[in-house]
């Protein structure tokens, strides 16, 4: 009876154990956590196009200043247009966006970060609000295996 007994207690303990599992969402790389969210599908299409999807799966880690759909909106359908046709341009301007290290909201400091495109882009914070230049981070810290992704209003474009 008691080897019984054990046998349905390991079974249920297992069953909790796994039931706990399930509910705990799996860490993902910074090219997942854009698929996975909703507001950066366009980014996260534009980076596919742009063949950074490796980068951002890499070992970073990486912070992604991460324009959302309605900021992208408000690009002239001809910028994007060209981006479309201009391979390159498009990974340079997609790349201004990312910035070595993981630099979480809190840890940002009025500076010059260089961006993986090569220009760097201005950061500022005041208590919790925080701007890259210029765009303003909308939702910050969103964590990844390799890196963290900050929700930005605007696209930025690199200087020529």
């Amino acid at each position: 009876m008691q080897t019984r007994r054990f046998a349905f207690g390991a079974v249920a303990a297992a069953a909790f154990v796994l039931a706990g599992c399930a509910s705990t969402p799996t860490p993902k790389n910074l090219a997942d956590t854009l698929a996975s969210t909703p507001s950066l599908s366009t980014l996260n299409g534009l980076v596919m196009k742009a063949g950074l999807t490796d980068t951002l799966k890499g070992t970073g880690p990486f912070t992604v200043f991460a324009p959302t759909n309605d900021a992208f909106k408000a690009v002239p359908a001809k910028t994007l247009d060209d981006l479309g046709k201009n391979p390159e341009l498009l990974k340079r301007v997609l790349a201004y966006h990312v910035v070595a290290g993981k630099v979480m909201a809190a840890d940002v400091k009025t500076a010059n970060v260089k961006t993986l495109a090569g220009p760097n882009v201005g950061t500022s914070r005041a208590g919790t609000f925080v701007t890259v230049e210029g765009a303003v981070v909308e939702q910050a810290d969103v964590a990844a295996t390799n890196g963290v992704v900050h929700l930005i209003d605007s696209v930025m474009l690199p200087p020529n």
